[in-house]
């Protein structure tokens, strides 16, 4: 992994923790990925990240990310390297940013395939596209919205003596 790379995994994080919460996507079989014992044989391990989780230990340098999470009740202080980590997605923007050459074999594998879905199987037809616009029924037809009525011409209420 070059530098620039590492230098922007760092930058995208960075700016998605600002807004809040974001989540990265990592390959916990990669020297150096401290996370609980029964999850480092993951290939695309989430985990999320924020400034304002308890405690609040994050830590974003230029060796990876750090910080004390939550599984399953039980605390645990993770580390992540650079080279592990793949993806990141803001919970706040939607953003997703990946990185394919840091990707696992197999996770890179399943992406493909989800690319190659046969179109020539029913209910596909063959180069068909794979969204297409449903028109919408009158029931599933959000109801108008009400015109304002108009004020009464004088006040309801009377002063009483």
């Amino acid at each position: 992994m070059t530098d620039k790379t590492r230098d922007q995994k760092k930058d995208q994080l960075l700016a998605a923790l600002d807004k809040g919460m974001a989540m990265i996507h990592l390959d916990a079989r990669r020297p150096g990925v401290r996370v609980p014992e029964n999850l480092r044989q993951e290939p695309h391990l989430l985990l999320n990240l924020s400034y304002r989780f308890d405690p609040p230990d994050l830590s974003v340098n230029e060796w990876g990310v750090r910080s004390t999470l939550s599984f399953s009740g039980s605390r645990f202080t993770v580390a992540v390297p650079w080279s592990a980590l793949y993806g990141i997605t803001s919970h706040v923007t939607k953003d997703f940013f990946i990185y394919p050459d840091d990707m696992p074999e197999e996770v890179l594998a399943q992406a493909q395939m989800i690319e190659k879905v046969p179109t020539d199987q029913p209910p596909f037809k063959k180069g068909a596209p794979l969204l297409r616009e449903v028109p919408m029924d009158e029931k599933d037809a959000a109801p108008a919205p009400k015109e304002p009525t108009a004020p009464p011409s004088r006040a309801h209420l009377r002063l009483v003596k």
